[in-house]
């Protein structure tokens, strides 16, 4: 009698447990899982079945997704060739999510892994075992929906009756036995920060008043450094600690608040106080965005990613008008980009012209040009400018233009005693008497080759050359800030007339 040999299958036995309770005890789910799992191969030993000793355990980890550390390392090593069978308890130990379970079948039939549930067996090679694990994963994922609705129903009606039901502890507040018990140091700064910002009337001064008083976000002991708190404020946590009605006692859910069981640390009318003031300051920044007349706001920002706003000054009846990072707002310059403020006009002429440039649309509207700008990043150096892209598909094109910024011009009207030029139109002039002697000393033998140099529309070079040839009074002027106010960039025409005379005539 001839035996047939069988080659030897690895069998690697996978366990999971959705909780950390009972994992204490000596003989926990774990071990009855992997016990079970044992047993099975062995009686499997017939057909070559042999367990490999390495452990695949992932204690407290949800079915609901693969982002486990053990099924990781499962799968590092089916993919290395050093599994054959992978065998678990049930189905629903190894995922209870049916997309995931697509995924690792996709996974085991590309190196031809074998999938075992030793108290339902089936074979996964096959077209009706495929169905029927899909049926039963189907109802595990039903049961994980049910249980998480469940959950949700309860801490409804738990935060409905004003219960705390886990969550970050606010300021001012610790967590004992499931309630929130007032802390009465950090109460104090609480009632501080709700006091003094009435004083004051100003995120600004509020900020730097609790810099100097110590006061920070709520300290937390947690593994991760990112969410231990203790940081000085800044406007958006504030903005939100200051309207957060926990303060009065209340709990919040589903967009309502109720009557809570915690202690109220801030009183009714200082509460309201605030809230009148948070929506006054909030609407006198609404008028002043729109009066500001702004077209880069919520597109401009310094070189660290922060938003830079409008904002405007006035002295001796002139209104300066300007773009300042954020972090010059929030009180934290060392925060602030390389470019901490910017002229408005300066800016606002050369992203102007740069766009039209790329995009060939010399007769667009400015409101149209900014419609076409999807983010606008500043420093010292360059200016680099993200346009909208025109299909999904497409990545957003970009435009960089070297640049030095004046730092001492915050405004972009020059004052009746101290006439300043416009940059934008100096710049624009300067760089057409350069192209034009490039054109001279044949350094470029067209203006085609000269525009492919210059990414550039041919048509937008020649329009530019125009600039070249002002008449000398009237460039004199431009650069000394003497230029009548409609000698401007968009005012020159596209095709001058010969006369110089001409040219001051026509400009004023």
């Amino acid at each position: 009698m001839i035996t047939e040999s069988r080659k030897a299958l690895r069998c690697a036995i996978y366990t999971r447990k959705s909780t950390e309770h009972g994992l204490e005890q000596e003989f926990n789910s774990l071990d009855a899982q992997r016990e079970a799992c044992e047993a099975y191969i062995k009686s499997q030993a017939s057909q070559g079945w042999k367990v490999l000793p390495q452990h695949y355990a992932d204690p407290a980890y949800s079915g609901g997704n693969l982002d486990r550390p053990a099924l990781k390392r499962l799968l590092r090593d089916i993919e290395h060739g050093k599994v054959d069978v992978v065998v678990v308890y049930k189905i629903d130990r190894l995922t209870r999510s049916l997309a995931d379970f697509a995924k690792l079948v996709e996974t085991f039939d590309a190196r031809s892994i074998s999938f075992v549930a030793v108290t339902q067996q089936f074979n996964t090679t096959t077209s009706m075992g495929r169905l029927t694990l899909n049926v039963l994963l189907s109802f595990a994922q039903f049961e994980r929906e049910l249980a998480s609705e469940r959950v949700k129903d309860k801490v409804a009606a738990s935060r409905k009756k004003g219960k705390w039901t886990g969550g970050t502890v606010p300021l001012g507040y610790d967590a004992r036995d499931k309630k929130l018990v007032v802390n009465r140091a950090e109460a104090e700064a609480v009632r501080t920060i709700f006091r003094r910002y009435l004083e004051l009337k100003s995120f600004a001064r509020l900020v730097a008043d609790l810099d100097n008083r110590g006061i920070v976000t709520k300290r937390r002991n947690t593994k991760f450094a990112k969410f231990q708190g203790g940081i000085p404020f800044t406007y958006g946590p504030l903005a939100y600690f200051l309207k957060n009605r926990i303060y009065l006692g209340e709990m919040h859910h589903g967009g309502k608040w109720f009557k809570g069981e915690h202690e109220a640390i801030v009183d009714h009318e200082t509460f309201d106080r605030v809230q009148q003031l948070l929506k006054s300051a909030a609407t006198a920044r609404k008028v002043k965005r729109s009066e500001s007349g702004a077209p880069l706001v919520g597109k401009l920002y310094d070189d660290r990613d922060n938003l830079m706003s409008p904002s405007f000054s006035s002295k001796n009846g002139v209104r300066y008008r300007f773009y300042v990072s954020s972090a010059m707002l929030r009180g934290r310059k060392d925060k602030a980009g390389s470019v901490r403020r910017i002229a408005a006009r300066e800016i606002e002429g050369v992203v102007e012209e740069a766009v039209r440039g790329k995009l060939d649309i010399a007769d667009a509207s400015g409101q149209a040009i900014t419609e076409r700008i999807e983010r606008i990043v500043l420093s010292d150096a360059k200016i680099r400018i993200t346009l909208n892209a025109q299909d999904s598909e497409s990545p957003a094109p970009t435009i960089e233009i070297p640049w030095t910024s004046n730092k001492a011009s915050y405004d972009c009207v020059p004052a009746p005693s101290k006439p300043k030029p416009d940059p934008t139109l100096v710049q624009a002039i300067v760089r057409a008497h350069a192209w034009l002697a490039d054109l001279k000393n044949g350094r470029f033998p067209s203006v085609e080759e000269l525009a492919e140099s210059a990414k550039l529309h041919p048509k937008v070079v020649r329009q530019a050359l125009r600039l070249a040839f002002l008449a000398p009074g009237l460039i004199l002027a431009i650069l000394e800030g003497r230029h009548a106010a409609g000698a401007t960039l968009r005012r020159i025409p596209k095709t001058l007339p010969l006369a110089w005379s001409a040219h001051e005539q026509m400009l004023g």
